[in-house]
Parts: structure tokens; C-alpha cells; sequence
């Protein structure tokens, strides 16, 4: 089975590429839509339990964030594959301020002072890189060490 990690600041296209990319396929975990640590625990254990792929579609910034879901998910057996989104800021409020549901600019510039890029030594076994360019989702194989 899978897990899907999703990391970058808010408004950079991670909600999108999830229902271009995984709708049909996977479960959707994610903080605005489950408002409570709780109800996200109980949600990933159920797909843990069923042996459902899962899209954890938050900002994950830092290594300590990824590290619960890493973690939970290699103790499942799941495979772990990383997407990390290209974050420019002055893009990520662009987008921000032209959709439903915006959240506030100060959000945004805190997450992106916190964003670490990620690594496959933190227990990742594919990572991504993807970028939006003309409207669409690039998605380039990790390049990084």
C-alpha cells in the first residue's frame, strides 16, 4: 500500500494536484477538511487498517512534521512517496487571493520561514518535485541527495 506526503507552503497548488492526480485513487487526509488532530488519527488509522492508499494533504514543512506520518506508515507496511512543491511565495499569495477559502498572508510567509526541503534519508522511497507552470503540474523526479 501507499502514502502520499504532500509538502509546501499554503496556495501552492497541493489540493489541485490531489484531485488531478489521486481522486479516483486515493484517500484525501487533511487538516481543513477534518479541523481536529483526532479525527486525522482516526481517519489514518482506518486506511492503515483497510490497506487504503492515502494523500496526506497538509503543508508538512518540517522533518519533525513528516516524521508521524513516516513513521505510522512504515510501521503499516506503506510504501512512502513524497511530492514537495515548489513554494514562491509572491505565487503562493497570488493564488491565495483568488480562491475560496483563502487563508491569511501572514500564514503563508510563516510556513514558508519554516519550510525545510526534504530528504530521502528521512524514510521517503520516491520523492517529487513538482511546480506549476502555465497552468499545469510539472512533475520532476527529485534530484536532490
Amino acid at each position: 500500500m501507499e502514502t502520499v506526503i504532500f509538502m509546501g507552503v499554503q496556495g501552492a497548488g497541493k489540493s489541485s494536484f490531489y484531485k488531478a492526480r489521486f481522486f479516483s485513487t486515493h484517500v484525501r487526509v487533511s487538516l481543513d477538511l477534518l479541523r481536529t488532530r483526532n479525527r486525522e488519527t482516526r481517519l489514518l488509522e482506518f486506511c492503515f487498517d483497510t490497506q487504503q492508499k492515502l494523500v496526506i494533504d497538509n503543508t508538512n514543512p518540517t522533518r519533525v512534521e513528516r516524521a508521524r506520518y513516516l513513521s505510522s506508515s512504515r510501521h503499516f507496511g506503506f510504501r512512502v512517496i513524497g511530492y514537495y512543491f515548489q513554494s514562491r511565495v509572491a505565487d503562493c499569495l497570488q493564488r491565495n487571493s483568488g480562491r475560496s477559502g483563502q487563508v491569511p498572508d501572514v500564514a503563508i510567509l510563516s510556513t514558508a520561514k519554516k519550510l525545510e526541503v526534504p530528504a530521502l534519508d528521512e524514510g521517503f522511497d520516491e520523492l517529487w518535485y513538482v511546480r506549476i507552470h502555465r497552468g499545469e503540474f510539472l512533475v520532476e523526479q527529485w534530484n536532490r541527495t
